[in-house]
């Protein structure tokens, strides 16, 4: 994942920015449910997982979905996806796995959300498959896609069929600097259940809001191959832990790295640590056989 890439992370501050005033607020108003946690990387491919699959292994996905309980599904970005594939994902995989699927880049980057209702039902459809292992799925803007098309992102979200659960990550510096877009852009997912995704990467801090729109916090975390990434997990940790205590109710956190060699190792040692300090039994990975301690 390239996206945000810097070429000396060193220099980077990474300290997480202070929590939206209305973050606090959103979390006061959920319902006190059970805290559910779902960490996962973003791929389940061998070639870019190395040293995360024992030899022999037939199957990636039978595999890895004994290792982590959800997978960022990037895989149906690129390509629509047939309900008979859906459901070919879902049997391979256990009763407490989840899927999270990001919407098709027809709809998102093709299209620009110009007249998409069609696709958005075809692509809802077969997700749907998933069933109890549908997680959320999320629609990734372009970069280019700015505040000046508002209306069709509204349409969007206010069309998409109730009952799937949606997350929206905007990209254009434009959703941020201004006070008044972003606050519209977030009373449009308050008033619609949706969930803000929170971008974690070097190069764009900007997009790092910390503004919860509701009992949702979807972060995706970009680590940098950089001795840094594990004290920017520790950080999440802490703040984690205040938003647990402030209200929060699901957590979806997603490892990649520009190159993803150490992404299970990263999350592994995430799911270690939000295990001690939220007293959570989320099964921590095995280590891979060819896999060493990170950045070793």
């Amino acid at each position: 994942m390239d996206f945000g890439k810097v070429d000396n992370p060193g220099s980077v501050d990474f300290k997480l920015p202070k929590d939206a005033p209305e973050t606090k607020k959103v979390l006061s108003a959920s319902k006190g449910n059970d805290f559910e946690a779902y960490v996962g990387c973003a791929k389940w491919n061998r070639s870019e997982l190395k040293g995360f699959y024992p030899r022999g292994t037939k199957d990636e996905l039978a595999y890895y979905s004994t290792q982590f309980n959800s997978i960022e599904l990037n895989a149906t970005f690129y390509r629509m996806p047939s309900w008979e594939q859906v459901e070919t994902w879902k049997d391979k995989t256990p009763d407490n796995f989840k899927f999270f699927p990001k919407l098709t880049n027809t709809i998102s980057h093709f299209k620009r959300l110009i007249d998409v209702k069609e696709a958005v039902n075809d692509f809802c459809n077969s997700i749907s498959n998933f069933d109890k292992k549908l997680g959320m799925t999320f629609l990734q803007l372009h970069d280019n896609f700015k505040p000046k098309d508002f209306e069709r992102l509204k349409k969007v979200v206010e069309d998409f069929p109730k009952g799937v659960p949606l997350g929206i990550e905007v990209r254009n510096n434009e959703w941020f600097s201004d006070p008044k877009v972003q606050d519209e852009f977030c009373q449009l997912l308050e008033k619609n259940d949706m969930t803000n995704i929170i971008v974690d990467t070097a190069g764009r801090r900007d997009i790092l809001h910390m503004r919860l729109t509701n009992s949702v916090a979807f972060i995706r975390y970009v680590g940098a191959n950089h001795p840094s990434d594990v004290e920017r997990l520790d950080d999440w940790i802490e703040r984690i832990k205040r938003w647990r205590k402030e209200g929060l109710e699901k957590l979806y956190f997603f490892v990649h790295q520009n190159v993803e060699l150490e992404s299970p190792l990263l999350a592994s040692y995430f799911i270690e640590r939000l295990n001690k300090e939220l007293k959570l039994d989320l099964k921590n990975p095995d280590k891979g056989p060819q896999q060493g301690d990170l950045f070793e």
